[in-house]
Order: structure tokens, then C-alpha cells, then sequence
């Protein structure tokens, strides 16, 4: 819903009543995660999409009748039959999508979500989407104690909720929590939707070259918050980075030993200067990150190790580093470079190969498939496509 977040806020300051569908389960080869999300106004105007363009249609219609009605609907989408007029994923995979009639009554809390989205405030939303509970009732969760809204089942639900809530909301992490109608966790009657609002992942680009210019905007394509940082004032200005969300002047180093990070942050380290690199690479490769890669020539990356081994990095402390950058694409140019990179990163997010599809079999999205994503009993699962 993230993406949606800006118009939909509009049409609720607007007082409009619109339907809003947000995928909260997915199996197989769905083509979009967990909290994927489309909505349509009063007046038929649409944002967002829930599939790709597999189901829409049908979505957009289903919204329309839940905006009606009044009433929120849980509806599963699965494989098309061979009727090329069915309503189905041709990707093979099956998604649950969760659609309710959304206004200033009915979702009292949104401007302040969307307004903490933005100041990057992480904020959970939990919505009951199906069992003996109220379907739609929602709970706004915010790290420390706060809350507001009730899920309609007493205080037990609320605290389980709450707590849930608070430790996906840790790992920006969405999906669907099951208990019993007051909070049980060996119990699975209720379905609770927790969708995370998480401030974006950092990328934090040092060297304040050309290479960095097109890394940073591949970063921020990527759905990256991202710095670039170099000692020199000269080149680190925002007018050479507009896509950067800031342009430290600071020597490399010193700025990440003052920064934080966790485990989703990515480190780009294109200075390939070691009075740069190697006090960078030091403190980088002892801290949390997702990826940490340095760029540079074969014997660059070398001479690289050896200056860092001298400087007491472990062998695991160095096998995490991704050096030289990026994929083998033959790349040349910046541009180029930053595609590179960016394949790597997803590369590494989701588990593929990095090799062309034609040459693969199997299932094209990667990944493992947690349990609340494997295709239910009685459907087939189909994860070729």
C-alpha cells in the first residue's frame, strides 16, 4: 500500500469512500508480495495494482460492490482454466486479496499513517481479514507502547496482536497471523493481516564519482533510502547526486562508524582508493549490512584483501565482502555499472542464479516459500511458471 499511499490520502481528506484491495497471501508464483495494493475511488478513477494485470479487472469490479455494500470481502484468485475469458493468474500462482470500503470513518487513522510513512516513523497496521471476529476491525501499532484502534475482541487479542505486530514491524516484515478469538497462539480460527510500514532500506554510496551518480539512482528505483558520502567537499554536492536523499561531506569511515545500519542496508564502496577503502571496508565488514561491495580491478580486489588481513580482518569477516561489484554483464559504462549492481542486489534478495531464463527450468521467482505461502490443500501449485 505504500505506493498507493498519496492518492488514496488524497481521496480520504476528500472524504470519498473507496474501495481498497490489498493482497495479503500469496502462494506459488503470484506476481506480487504480501501488501501489494489497488484501490478505486468513489468516481471509478484507479491506483495501484494487486497482480500485474492478471486479475484487475475482476477487482476493480468486486471493489466497486464492496464500496457499495459496505461490506469487506477476503476473495482467492488461482491458476485461469482454459477459458481465456476466466478470471485467474496465467503465472500459475494464487493470491488472497482482502477488499474493504475505506473512508475517514471507517479508516479513522490513515492520514497519520500516511504522514509517518513519510517522516519514515515505522507504523504496523493489523486488519482482521476473516474468522469469528469483526472483519475489518484494525489496530494501528507504533514501536514503544503505543497503539490505537481495537480489533474487536478484547484486550487479549489486542496484546498478542501487539506484540506480533511490534516484532514484524522489527524485520519489516508482512504477512498474515492466526490465533484463537482472544489472542491464542495455538489456535488458528482468526486471520489477522499485519502489513509493516518500515522505513526504506539504506544504501549508502562512498566515492562521489560518476560510477556513484548511476548507482544512486538505480538505488532509489529500487525502493532505497540512499546517502552518497566522500571526504571531498568539492565533488560531494547534491547538484552531481539529485537522486541521492542526502550528500555527506565526511571521510568515509568516520561517517559509517556514525551511522546506523541493520540487515537489510546496502554499502557501495567505489572510491577503489585504499586510504578510502581499507578504513571503510574495516568497519563495514564488522557491521550488520545486506551486502557490502567494493569496486575494483581483479588485482585491486588483491591487494584490497591483503591491506585488510594486515589489519586483522577474519577470513568469515571478508567473505562477506562482493568484490569486484556487481554481475558479470560485461559492463562498461556507469550506467551499465549500476545495472550490474542493482541485478546483484536482487540477485541476492531473492536467490536466483544471475543466469539467463532460457537456460533455467522451474520456477522463475526464487526464494524459499514460508508455510503461509505454499499452496493450500486441494490447489494446485504450480511453481514452473
Amino acid at each position: 500500500m505504500r505506493d498507493i499511499l498519496d492518492p488514496i490520502t488524497k481521496w480520504w481528506e476528500a472524504n470519498d469512500t473507496f474501495g481498497l484491495a490489498t493482497v495479503v497471501r500469496t502462494y506459488s508464483s503470484a506476481p506480487r508480495e504480501p501488501g501489494a495494493a489497488m484501490a478505486v475511488s468513489g468516481a471509478g478513477e484507479v491506483v495501484g495494482s494487486v497482480s500485474g494485470g492478471c486479475v484487475e479487472g475482476a477487482v476493480y469490479e468486486l471493489a466497486a460492490e464492496v464500496t457499495a455494500s459496505g461490506q469487506p470481502v477476503l476473495r482467492r484468485y488461482g491458476i485461469s482454466d482454459d477459458d481465456a475469458f476466466a478470471v485467474g493468474l496465467t503465472c500459475g500462482g494464487i493470491i488472497d486479496i482482502f477488499v474493504e470500503p475505506a473512508s475517514r470513518q471507517r479508516f479513522a487513522y490513515l492520514g497519520e499513517i500516511a504522514e509517518d510513512v513519510r517522516q519514515g516513523i515505522p507504523v504496523a497496521v493489523a486488519t482482521v481479514i476473516e474468522g469469528p471476529g469483526i472483519v475489518g476491525a484494525r489496530r494501528i501499532i507504533w514501536e514503544g507502547d503505543r497503539t490505537a484502534g481495537s480489533l474487536g475482541a478484547g484486550d487479549r487479542l489486542d496484546a498478542a496482536v501487539d506484540d506480533d505486530a511490534r516484532g514484524m514491524l522489527a524485520q519489516g516484515l508482512t504477512g498474515v497471523r492466526r490465533y484463537g478469538p482472544d489472542g491464542e497462539r495455538r489456535r488458528d480460527e482468526l486471520a489477522i493481516f499485519v502489513q509493516s510500514f518500515a522505513p526504506a532500506p539504506r544504501m549508502l554510496v562512498f566515492g562521489a564519482i560518476d560510477f556513484a551518480a548511476a548507482v544512486a539512482k538505480a538505488g532509489k528505483f529500487l525502493g532505497y533510502r540512499v546517502t552518497v558520502c566522500d571526504a571531498r567537499p568539492v565533488f560531494a554536492t547534491k547538484s552531481r547526486f539529485p537522486d541521492a536523499d542526502e550528500v555527506i561531506t565526511d571521510w568515509p569511515h568516520r561517517y559509517l562508524s556514525g551511522s546506523a545500519t541493520d540487515e537489510r542496508s546496502v554499502i557501495c564502496v567505489l572510491t577503489h582508493d585504499p586510504k578510502f577503502d581499507v578504513p571503510l571496508l574495516e568497519v563495514a565488514l564488522r557491521r550488520p549490512a545486506a551486502y557490502i561491495g567494493a569496486m575494483g580491478s581483479r588485482r585491486t580486489h588483491e591487494d584490497r584483501l591483503a591491506r585488510l588481513r594486515e589489519a586483522g580482518l577474519t577470513e568469515a569477516e571478508l567473505s562477506r565482502l562482493r568484490s569486484p561489484i556487481g554481475l558479470d554483464l560485461g559492463a562498461r559504462t556507469p550506467e551499465e555499472t549500476a545495472v550490474a549492481i542493482a541485478a546483484e542486489l536482487i540477485q541476492l534478495r531473492w536467490g536466483g542464479t544471475g543466469r539467463p531464463l532460457t537456460a533455467t527450468t522451474g520456477r522463475i521467482h526464487h526464494g524459499s516459500v514460508p508455510a503461509d505461502r505454499q499452496a493450500p490443500a486441494g490447489v494446485a501449485d504450480d511453481r514452473s511458471a
